[in-house]
């Protein structure tokens, strides 16, 4: 367990003060869960510090930013990208303006870091994960759209942000992107085809592709293995188990596909309504997965053995909260999304943006009562 006490500085990256941060969260495993869920990555579960509430209180307290509704955490952000939830607490990233927050139930966002992004078409600030040894390091890995490219970049407190890889080909869209670590030692990095389905397909182009990084460095060379090809606009990668999840949007359909062990590639499910399939969370009821167009979120069930999906998604939270995008699994069965109703297509409301905690669909799935 760590607690960070963060700092301001200028040139590229804002640590904001009284930052209290701790290790990832991951849901513990039962024997009821259909598979395992994400496991922690340094073989214990860690449990962080959590911000302290203020007083306690049984009234909701009403006012500018302050969402009525029990289950929204935190309202007014600027269209989002994606989260990671800590226990009790998570980070989040802002799509345009690059900052990432620390943001908890009932307290004002802390801005804990600021990259500078182009935001033009679906570019900006994409995704966000923590460092494998986070409570030791403190390191935050983004994935960035610059005036050149997109890339993943690494940022420590107290310094600029450092290049992890770069030249990941961009265009006037197809630049959303995707971080995890799959272990302490390996980094999986899901690229758009920037708009060019060509691309996706050409084993010369790190575009379009879930890439394997290992023993990612700071030199913004490092060496890449090709996983998946012919990604389109790209979604999420979510890891249950030995099994990586990850979506994507095709000019066809969206989808859902599975990476074994071994290697082999499965498509797990389409939509060919295609209703903007984005951020995803393993939970030990099933993959969750936030659509963006249809304004829900997707529960996916895999069977416990083969890992096969072969019953429609069950959708819940329907037009509740708008357009979903990024998705995060908590200790407490709840998963947090992030809506980008600001975001083009959107209709946002005086709250908007906003991360919400929404039940699995056997709790109740409509936010805590």
């Amino acid at each position: 367990m760590r607690s960070v006490g963060a700092r301001r500085v200028t040139v590229g990256l804002v640590l904001g003060a009284a930052l209290l941060l701790g290790g990832c969260a991951r849901f513990d495993d039962s024997a009821s869960s259909p598979f395992t869920p994400e496991p922690t990555l340094d073989g214990a579960q860690l449990e962080p510090k959590k911000p302290q509430p203020g007083e306690s209180s049984t009234t909701r307290p009403s006012g500018p930013c302050i969402d009525p509704d029990p289950a929204v955490v935190v309202s007014c952000l600027d269209t989002t990208g994606g989260i990671v939830e800590m226990g009790g607490y998570a980070l989040v990233a802002e799509r345009r303006t690059g900052r990432i927050l620390q943001v908890a139930p009932e307290q004002q966002p802390v801005e804990v870091a600021r990259v500078d992004v182009d935001p033009a078409g679906d570019g900006g600030l994409s995704d966000i994960a923590v460092s494998p040894t986070y409570p030791e390091d403190g390191l935050l890995y983004a994935y960035v759209t610059t005036g050149s490219d997109n890339r993943v970049v690494r940022i420590a407190d107290g310094g600029p942000p450092k290049p992890v890889l770069t030249g990941i080909p961009k265009g006037s869209t197809g630049n959303r992107g995707a971080i995890e670590w799959s272990s302490a030692e390996q980094m999986l990095v899901l690229t758009g085809d920037a708009g060019d389905p060509a691309s996706a397909s050409d084993p010369g182009s790190t575009a379009g592709k879930l890439l394997r990084v290992n023993n990612p460095t700071t030199n913004g060379n490092a060496p890449t293995e090709v996983a998946v090809s012919g990604i389109g606009s790209a979604g999420d990668i979510c890891l249950g188990g030995d099994q990586i999840w990850i979506t994507d949007r095709t000019p066809a359909l969206d989808r859902l596909q599975r990476i074994g062990p071994d290697g082999a590639v499965t498509t797990a499910w389409t939509w060919p309504d295609r209703p903007g399939v984005a951020g995803c969370a393993v939970t030990p009821e099933g993959v969750a997965i936030s659509l963006t167009d249809a304004k829900a979120l997707a529960m996916a069930t895999p069977d416990p053995a083969t890992f096969a999906i072969t019953a429609p998604p069950s959708v819940f939270v329907a037009n509740k909260y708008g357009r979903l995008l990024g998705a995060a699994p908590a200790m407490d069965g709840t998963i947090w999304v992030t809506t980008a109703n600001k975001s083009e297509g959107g209709q946002p409301t005086p709250n908007d943006d906003r991360v919400v905690r929404i039940p699995p669909p056997s709790a109740g799935g409509g936010g805590p009562d």
